[in-house]
């Protein structure tokens, strides 16, 4: 008989302490999982922060290519501008020699070799991109304009290009030199 009273003791002292075991091994499960869904949560925070780096660094890559591109395609419309502003001088002296000798009728061999190599000098700066500025006639444009006088005119509005003392020219539609000119203005009252 005492032996059941020691297994019946037994088995009261392990029900009494299966339900504490139990009770721990699940708050262990408990305290795991809520550790797991805490790294869990962190990671994937973790993730988001990375994500949203990268899709930054995206588009700021492809605002890169795209400045780049743009620079590049300036490059080759524009790289030959320095040049081209110290040939302009040449083209001056050329249409000055011009000038000059049809003024005076001699040598008109050279005066016609002369404006040909002008043209030609001409047609090889317009397949580059080089156009002249039409000013005279014109309404006065400071963004193409440099007027270096005003003449009192009452055949003409105001503010009208009557003359030019130097040619300008752009470079693909951009502003290499500006036209020199004397521009109208109305007679002041006496």
């Amino acid at each position: 008989m005492e032996e059941k009273e020691e297994k019946n003791s037994e088995k009261k002292t392990k029900e009494k302490g299966e339900p504490h075991e139990d009770h721990k091994k699940k708050k262990k499960k408990d305290d795991v999982a809520e550790e797991l869904q805490k790294i869990l949560e962190e990671k994937e925070e973790s993730f988001k922060e990375l994500n949203s780096k990268y899709l930054y660094l995206q588009a700021d890559f492809e605002n890169f290519k795209k400045i780049k591109a743009r620079e590049k395609q300036d490059l080759l419309k524009f790289g030959n501008e320095v040049l081209i502003k110290e040939l302009l001088p040449v083209i001056d002296n050329l249409e000055r020699a011009i000038d000059h000798a049809e003024k005076y009728q001699d040598d008109q061999g050279i005066v016609e070799g002369v404006k040909i190599t002008l043209n030609e000098f001409l047609r090889v700066l317009e397949r580059s991109g080089v156009e002249r500025i039409d000013a005279v006639g014109k309404q006065f444009d400071p963004n193409f304009h440099e007027a270096f006088f005003q003449e009192e005119t009452e055949d003409m509005e105001p503010n009208i290009v009557i003359s030019e003392l130097q040619k300008g020219y752009t470079l693909n539609g951009r502003l290499l030199r500006p036209s020199r000119v004397s521009v109208s203005k109305k007679p002041e009252a006496q």
